[in-house]
This record gives structure tokens, C-alpha cells and sequence, in this order.
């Protein structure tokens, strides 16, 4: 058997088969003969290449890679807390924009609701205990007297006639 060059036995092909042979062969069974035979001349040429290659590309990377000093590590840092405070900002202008969106979808559905009470005393009700929009600060009294004074002759209506809806 033929030694390589580190003196280990290298496995070879017994019998030779011809190049004709050889392509007419199932891919797997010429798999199988050609990993015991030597490479071609042009792929062990391309395998030092990719050697060479790969050791200039290692050199590169060591040198880009090199510790950064402090002047970088301070800029870095700059740029990393700058990024963070933008993407925070960004973040909070989605939840205001969600939250105003929510709070304007909500008083809409109220608004509704109230529209479509079947007369004025429910509607004025469902408005005195629901409000579209949550108080956030306490108003107070918010009627001027000539409010107060047709909110008052609604609720003195026993009857209804001045709330009943013609349908």
C-alpha cells in the first residue's frame, strides 16, 4: 500500500477503472470509488488557494479586530445611549397614539349609544352616568343657567312630553 507523507498508510483502489467506466457509474458508487483515489492536479492546486486564502483572511480579521481604545469605547457608548433614547421615545409615541386612539374609539361607541336612547331623558341619563370622555379633572359645574334651566324642566317632565320621540 502506499504511504502518505507522514508515513500513515493511505487506503487505495485495487483495480483501476477506466474514465468511460467511471461515467457510466451510479453518482453514489463513483462517490465511493473516487474518495480513495488521489485528486485531481487542479483541486489540490484550488485547496492550497483556499488555504492561502483563508489564512490572509484570518490575518485581516485579527488586525479589524484589534482592541478599540478609549476614545471608541466613549463614542460607543454615546452611540448606544442616543439609540436607546430614541427607540424609548419612539415607544412612547406608539402608546400615546394607541392610548388616543383606544380613548377616541371608546367615546365614539358612547356617543352612539346615547344617540340612539328612545328619548332625551334616557339620553341625558346614560350621558350623566357614562361620559365619552373620562374627567381627568374635577370641573365642577359645568352648565351655564340656561343648560341647567332645560336640564331641570327635563327632569320636572313627569309625563314625558317634552322628551317623547315621534317615531
Amino acid at each position: 500500500m502506499p504511504h502518505d507523507d507522514d508515513g500513515d498508510r493511505k487506503p487505495r483502489n485495487k483495480k483501476k477503472i477506466e474514465e468511460r467506466d467511471l461515467k457510466k457509474m451510479a453518482p453514489q458508487l463513483r462517490s465511493k470509488y473516487l474518495a480513495y483515489e488521489d485528486p485531481p492536479k487542479d483541486v489540490a492546486e484550488s485547496q492550497a488557494n483556499a488555504a492561502k486564502r483563508l489564512l490572509e483572511k484570518k490575518k485581516r480579521y485579527q488586525q479589524d479586530n484589534a482592541p478599540p481604545s478609549d476614545e471608541e469605547l466613549i463614542e460607543r457608548e454615546k452611540h448606544e445611549k442616543l439609540i436607546g433614547q430614541l427607540k424609548a421615545a419612539e415607544a412612547r409615541n406608539r402608546l400615546r397614539i394607541m392610548r388616543l386612539r383606544y380613548q377616541s374609539s371608546k367615546a365614539q361607541e358612547i356617543s352612539h349609544l346615547i344617540a340612539c336612547q328612545p328619548t332625551a331623558l334616557k339620553a341625558v341619563r346614560l350621558q350623566a352616568l357614562v361620559p365619552a370622555y373620562p374627567d381627568t379633572k374635577d370641573k365642577g359645574d359645568g352648565l351655564d343657567k340656561l343648560d341647567r334651566e332645560r336640564v331641570e324642566n327635563l327632569l320636572e317632565d313627569a309625563q314625558g312630553l317634552l322628551t317623547n320621540r315621534i317615531h
